[in-house]
């Protein structure tokens, strides 16, 4: 399976990763996150696939994240509930996200990245 990287075009650190990935050499599908927002099925195989816990995949620093309140709503979400939520806007998501055979990370960090690259 090809790396498969879902992005923001305006956000600065999805424009940074991506910068990375190109500079190492690396090679992935890039998928526009706002037009083809992840399903439920696919962020319920990401998550059991990353080892995270399912806060992790949420934007916790965008507007909406924030407009709804979901710092308070979570804790008591269900985890399906969850899903559901993440998967209505893909702005609710943490991004870029890497998703490898390897496994997934929200957000970009190089060390980690670079770990499921190889």
């Amino acid at each position: 399976m090809k790396p498969v990287i879902l992005c923001y075009e305006k956000c600065t650190t999805c424009k940074k990763a991506l910068k990375w990935v190109e500079e190492a050499g690396y090679e992935a599908e890039v998928r526009p996150i706002k037009e083809e927002n992840p399903t439920v099925e696919e962020l319920k195989q990401w998550h059991e696939k990353s080892g995270l816990p399912l806060k992790r995949f949420f934007n916790t620093s965008g507007n909406l994240y924030k407009e709804q309140k979901l710092k308070e709503k979570l804790p008591t979400m269900s985890e399906e509930a969850q899903y559901q939520l993440l998967s209505t806007d893909g702005m609710l998501v943490k991004r870029p996200l890497l998703i490898t055979d390897k496994g997934v990370c929200p957000g970009f960090s190089q060390d980690e990245w670079e770990r499921l690259f190889q």
